[in-house]
């Protein structure tokens, strides 16, 4: 544990991370703001289709009025905390929450953009790591002695970290998912021929208009059917 403090506290005082910790609370400020904007104003959020997952369930959050206002406020109000040095750790806690939700609403709705959201949850998490020791005492404005001689040094492993974190989060995002209804039909049937499940199940999103959930059901028994019949006709 002592050694862990002290590498917390040497990474404190280097001046590169000091100004990475900046880019990234400026960079999820500008990530909230125009979202924020269009909810306060009462707009549609996204340009995503009504039949798309994802755009389905903003037109329905839309429709909930005060509710979406609310969200709007709380994104800007987290925005505006993340830019002001002595408030920053306060709007990095109000950042996580909403955050965490759009990761999880991303992936349940297999949204295409799901590598940046990512992205943006993981530099929320590092920003309440920076602030560790104004967390560890529940003092959001408390300023903790820092000390004046800072680093000079290039973290290198630090950064070498970063970059492969970012790295894997790119390449494996797909991973978990066998098929996604993309951000429009042209993006779901690019890589489907006529007859193949896939371009059945886009038609099911995009010309039949059902869940995301019913669709992935259809599919998955069109290709468990597709699949017998080849190792049925495979020669043996």
């Amino acid at each position: 544990m002592r050694d862990l403090q002290r590498l917390y506290r040497e990474y404190r005082r280097n001046k590169w991370l000091r100004w990475f910790a900046v880019f990234y609370r400026v960079a999820l400020a500008l990530g909230f703001l125009p979202a924020a904007i269009v909810k306060v104003t009462g707009e549609r959020f996204t340009g995503l289709p009504s039949n798309n997952p994802l755009g389905h369930y903003f037109d329905a959050l839309l429709l909930t009025g005060s509710y979406y206002t609310f969200i709007g406020v709380s994104q800007f109000a987290a925005a505006i905390l993340l830019l002001i040095p002595r408030t920053a750790l306060l709007g990095a806690l109000c950042y996580f929450p909403i955050m965490l939700n759009i990761f999880v609403l991303t992936h349940a709705t297999r949204f295409n953009g799901t590598r940046i959201v990512a992205l943006m949850l993981l530099a929320n998490l590092f920003l309440l790591i920076w602030d560790y020791d104004r967390l560890k005492q529940v003092m959001p404005f408390h300023q903790p002695d820092e000390p004046r001689d800072l680093a000079a040094s290039f973290p290198l492993g630090f950064f070498a970290c970063v970059l492969a974190i970012a790295i894997s989060v790119i390449v494996f995002n797909d991973l978990p998912f066998d098929i996604r209804p993309g951000n429009e039909e042209a993006e779901c049937t690019n890589a489907c021929r006529p007859g193949e499940p896939c371009q059945q199940f886009c038609d099911c999103i995009y010309k039949n208009g059902k869940p995301l959930q019913a669709s992935l059901v259809e599919y998955r028994a069109l290709k468990a059917r597709a699949q017998r019949g080849a190792e049925l006709a495979a020669p043996r």
